[in-house]
């Protein structure tokens, strides 16, 4: 306890004296008083930035008294000394050198990553060199710092009062920019820190666009719009493990290394390049880093290390000897110097005035409640200044259909306060009508004046209007924050400059395969290939085709299929096996090429082949796997349905899917949601149709039931399709071996049982040939088709004509007498064409003149004689 001693001794002298004004305090909590004020002194008003603007109040100060003073992008430069002292005198109270460094900061490039200073002069450089005095350079403000300041003179933020109380400074600035995550911050404070890493701006708008337009949107969701940091100085994030964490939680770890070239001299010796550093890295002392490490023999190899960096761009040349190896060299240095680096994120910032640990969705959330809030209050400002301006408007607009007595009450008025009393009085004006008027230019009496009144007050009154719509209206609020945003990527946005490497513990195969479309080509002998999809370019109907791949003479392209490449296949056999296969993990080969033996990629036995094919996208997903079912159909007729759900387990020697009968093979498999109507069709031309209910769902060991009726042994299905009830934009499409083809509307075929005879689908003749395939598709299809030459020829489904399904269709594609169609794929999409006519690559297409076709090609559609068809469409029973 603090007392005065001798008023305790001597109790007579409490009452006199100065000794009097003594009070008792407890040094203890007087000292956690005065500490905790300057700790939250230095918390909030230096050391940590707002989580709105992403400013310390002396950067808000440097850029809130440059547009004071009138020092914008537009405008010539002043001294830097200029703007010291105006923030200095009127805002600032601190040394002049807090705020040139401020300054200085904020004008490097490689500090910033989108400076908001637009410096001339010598500010330092990435050597660490000092920057010239405060006297000697120049600056304004850059056009990314005026998007910070827009609008701050529409009641969009509070002001409140400066050091001495005599001016007003902003307590946030309503920047339109997500200034935190873009530029970052690091500062120290009291019992606390804060390090927030730079972002993309372009990234960082896209993910507040997609947190608008779902706030439920996940941290995962939001890592695939803001990837992770993105540095002024460019470099390579080495590791994501540690980035997603700190997206996460706000804390993390970041390691980032320099860019290194290895170049050969004219003498044949390697060299090192550096020409890109981690953040923030001294460029000169780490040069002398690793001339220290060469000198101490820690880092053997190198012969010469040398800065020969100019304006064209950074270049740190490490000569290396004869014997070194490359590659163990710049390991060496990563291990050893400052070439790698790791940066601790902690996202700590200030939330209405405490501050606060924030994840990327929190940051993210508060930005754009910021601007939610910006938006209403510059509205609510707009609203009342043209509300006041449509009044003074109205007042002239009675004015002026009372021209000759306002004039005359003027005129003979004895004072202006008389005039403004009389114009209340007998016009019902206001006093602020009154006096506008009373100030009215008599130029503003003309015509051509009282029409721009008139019309100026239309404008106003629409314009009132809409800004009210804005004020009740959320979604349209934020779909002008969405434009807002959509504005600052557009005129700041640019590439990234920090790569991303990830480990091989935390890499994910998908992350670096481009998910595309790539056509997947099996074989009759059983060698499987992917194209990509754009290498078949789209011709019309009854071309030649293009050459799809090159087989031996005994063997021809057998099934084509498109998927994606982060897609599973699951691959079905003839003898009822399933296998699975990732896309991406199909060998890639050249169009003509015949690709790899499918045994080497899957378990499957030698005298087993496959059938058929599932392209699924994500067998994790269990609300998918659990409401979709496997149709499976075999050569003899029989149909069975599984649940996705029993082949969503991958195994390496594959699974039983359907038990086979002797004499039989499993022919074609279709995904499907349990509500579709299946078609099977014979070879010899019949089909039937049926609802897939008729069929129960069984376990993957099952038989299945029967399908449709097979006559004889020289008949078999030849394809099945599954098509949703009333779907009125796909339609049936059959084609015969000897490449003729047609589409009919699925009503022509009528709904029965399933294990009936079925009904004509195609006329065969000696000239069609027996049917081959069948597909349900739709005009914005494309169709691949494959011959056992090896030709493909892919055309669009809208230049096969319709007809009935008692015609024998026309002529898709003209085949040489000893060739027949192989397999028939369907493009969902119909892609753009490309050319990829070159030599020996590609046969050139022969387009087919009607002219010259005969009239049997020309006639194509003959009904069939349908006499006894109906027996034939008579269900049998089993």
């Amino acid at each position: 306890m603090i007392e005065n001693q001798d008023n305790l001794e001597n109790p007579e002298n409490q009452d006199g004296g100065d000794d009097s004004r003594i009070v008792r305090i407890n040094i203890e909590e007087q000292m956690k008083t005065a500490y905790i004020d300057y700790s939250m002194s230095v918390i909030v008003g230096r050391a940590l930035p707002d989580v709105r603007d992403g400013l310390k109040p002396v950067h808000r100060r440097v850029l809130f008294g440059m547009k004071e003073l009138g020092n914008g992008s537009n405008k010539p430069y002043k001294k830097s000394a200029r703007i010291v002292g105006e923030v200095m005198g009127k805002y600032h109270p601190h040394g002049d050198a807090s705020i040139y460094d401020t300054i200085v900061r904020l004008a490097q490039h490689w500090s910033m990553r989108y400076p908001m200073v637009d410096g001339q002069g010598n500010f330092g450089s990435v050597d660490g060199d000092m920057p010239a005095a405060m006297r000697y350079t120049e600056i304004r403000l850059q056009k990314i710092a005026e998007a910070l300041l827009e609008d701050l003179d529409k009641d969009t933020v509070d002001f409140t009062l400066n050091f001495d109380d005599t001016l007003e400074e902003p307590t946030v600035l309503p920047t339109r920019i997500p200034n935190l995550l873009v530029n970052g911050a690091a500062g120290i404070a009291v019992g606390m820190a804060t390090n927030i890493m730079p972002h993309n701006l372009s990234e960082v708008v896209d993910a507040c666009v997609a947190v608008i337009d779902n706030r439920d949107l996940s941290i995962d969701d939001i890592i695939k719009h803001v990837k992770a940091p993105d540095f002024p100085t460019g470099g390579v994030i080495y590791g994501y493990e540690g980035v997603k964490q700190g997206f996460e939680t706000g804390r993390g770890r970041v390691v980032v290394r320099g860019r290194i070239n290895v170049e050969t001299s004219k003498a044949g010796r390697e060299r090192l390049v550096i020409y890109e550093l981690p953040y923030q890295i001294n460029k000169a002392v780490l040069h002398q880093k690793i001339a220290q490490l060469v000198n101490d023999k820690i880092i053997e190899g190198i012969s010469d290390v040398r800065d020969e960096s100019d304006r064209d761009g950074m270049r740190l040349v490490i000569d290396l000897k004869r014997e070194a190896i490359a590659n163990v060299v710049i390991n060496q240095l990563f291990k050893y110097s400052e070439l790698q680096t790791s940066y601790g994120i902690n996202n700590v910032a200030l939330v209405k005035g405490r501050p606060r640990i924030l994840n990327i969705k929190e940051l993210l959330t508060e930005f754009i409640d910021f601007r939610h809030e910006v938006v209403v209050r510059r509205t609510n400002f707009e609203l009342r200044e043209a509300e006041k301006r449509a009044h003074i408007l109205a007042g002239y607009l009675i004015a002026l259909d009372h021209l000759d007595e306002v004039i005359s009450l003027i005129r003979n008025s004895r004072s202006p306060d008389e005039a403004k009393e009389g114009l209340i009085t007998n016009f019902q004006l206001s006093e602020i009508q009154a006096k506008a008027i009373l100030e009215l230019r008599l130029q503003r009496l003309t015509g051509m004046e009282r029409d721009k009144i008139r019309e100026e007050y239309e404008s106003i009154m629409k314009l009132i209007a809409h800004l009210k719509d804005i004020l009740s209206n959320e979604s349209l609020r934020f779909q002008i924050i969405k434009e807002e945003l959509e504005d600052v990527k557009k005129r700041f946005g640019d590439e990234r400059k920090t790569e991303i490497q990830y480990l091989a513990s935390e890499m994910r195969i998908e992350d670096i395969i481009a998910e595309e479309d790539v056509v997947i080509t099996i074989s009759h002998l059983g060698y499987i290939k992917r194209t990509s999809a754009y290498d078949f370019r789209q011709q019309k109907r009854g071309g030649r085709g293009a050459i799809g791949g090159k087989t031996r003479d005994e063997d021809y392209i057998e099934h084509l299929f498109v998927a994606s490449t982060h897609h599973t296949m699951l691959f079905f056999t003839e003898k009822g096996r399933c296998f699975w296969l990732k896309v991406y993990e199909i060998p890639e080969g050249e169009k003509q090429g015949k690709g790899r033996a499918i045994q080497n990629l899957i378990n499957l036995p030698p005298e087993d082949k496959i059938r058929a094919i599932i392209d699924i996208k994500d067998l994790s997903d269990s609300e998918f796997i659990n409401n979709h079912y496997i149709l499976l159909c075999t050569q003899r007729g029989i149909i069975k349905k599984t649940l996705l759900e029993e082949f969503s387990r991958p195994r390496q020697n594959g699974v039983n899917a359907i038990t086979i009968n002797d004499g039989d093979r499993l022919l074609d498999v279709k995904l499907t949601d349990g509500s579709s109507e299946v078609m099977m069709a014979l070879r010899s031309g019949r089909a039937i149709r049926f609802p897939e209910d008729a069929v129960r769902d069984t376990g993957r060991g099952a038989i299945g039931v029967r399908g449709i009726e097979v006559d004889n042994e020289h008949d078999e299905v030849v394809g099945m399709i599954c098509a949703k009830k009333d779907d009125d934009a796909h339609t049936v499409l059959v084609v015969s071996e000897r490449g003729f083809g047609k589409r009919t509307g699925i009503e022509e075929y009528r709904v029965t049982n399933r294990g009936g005879k079925g009904v004509k689908t195609i006329n065969i003749t000696e000239k069609t040939g027996r049917l081959i395939a069948i597909m349900n598709v739709t005009e914005k299809d494309d169709l691949m088709i494959t011959c056992k030459s090896g030709i493909t020829i892919r055309m669009a489904v809208r230049d096969v004509r319709e007809a009935g399904r008692a015609t024998q269709g026309v002529r898709l594609i003209r085949l040489d007498d000893n060739d027949s169609i192989a397999a028939i794929a369907r493009l969902d999409e119909q892609e753009e064409q490309v050319d990829l006519v070159e030599e020996g690559m590609v046969q050139e297409a022969v387009i087919i003149d009607p002219e010259t076709l005969s009239a049997d090609d020309l006639a194509g559609e003959t009904p069939a004689d349908e006499e006894g068809e109906a027996e034939k469409d008579e269900p049998t029973t089993e």
